[in-house]
């Protein structure tokens, strides 16, 4: 059995993406699981470089594990991209999905339905036991809605109204393998599947 380590201690993420790749012979477990400290400091200006960054140090401090780091957010248009890398901590620390929910509603309290553009962006680097990296982006288009629909999925999920839905729905009312058959991190996942398929 390999165990990969998933660089974050996020259950979502983690069950996300075990379910997504089901190697056989591969299992995830998240920092806390293995036991492992890592909280290195995400100043990079992308969400490569953010996932970059953590991949290395959870590599690092778990003594050369095969290591899988995903920095992901949100990005709106009207915001010229904001929240972006800072999505986790829109509203300051401590990280709290409520308040960023309701920073974001204010400051689109404004736009129109149309203009409301906005993206999901899930960027993922995977590290082998070798230090080898491969990496994967996965994007959802859609708008923000006006207030918080549904009660699944986690951080901006309720007011994101994804294309795929006609708009209709948020990924809150998404069931979580609909959510997964469409999200960014889906998408993201789906292509490193592809990735490392050869070697697994």
């Amino acid at each position: 059995m390999t165990t990969v380590l998933i660089a974050s201690n996020n259950a979502h993420k983690a069950t996300e993406i075990a379910e997504a790749l089901d190697f056989p012979g591969w299992e995830f477990k998240t920092l806390k699981q293995v036991g492992v400290s890592s909280d290195p400091a995400e100043d990079a200006e992308t969400f490569l470089g953010n996932a970059r960054i953590k991949a290395h140090a959870a590599q690092q401090a778990s003594g050369g594990m095969p290591v899988l780091a995903d920095d992901s957010g949100l990005e709106v248009d009207p915001l010229d991209g904001a929240p972006g890398v800072h999505s986790a901590r829109y509203a300051g620390e401590p990280c709290d999905d409520a308040a960023n929910n309701a920073k974001l509603l204010d400051a689109l309290s404004d736009v129109a339905d149309e203009a409301r553009t906005a993206r999901f962006v899930c960027q993922l680097v995977f590290l082998d036991e070798n230090g080898n990296e491969v990496d994967a982006r996965g994007t959802v288009e859609g708008r923000i809605a006006h207030e918080a629909h549904g009660e699944n999925g986690f951080g901006y999920d309720p007011l994101f109204l994804p294309e795929v839905f006609g708009f209709e729905r948020s990924l809150g009312e998404a069931k979580p393998e609909e959510k997964n058959a469409v999200s960014h991190r889906g998408n993201a996942l789906r292509e490193l599947r592809a990735k490392l398929s050869g070697t697994c």
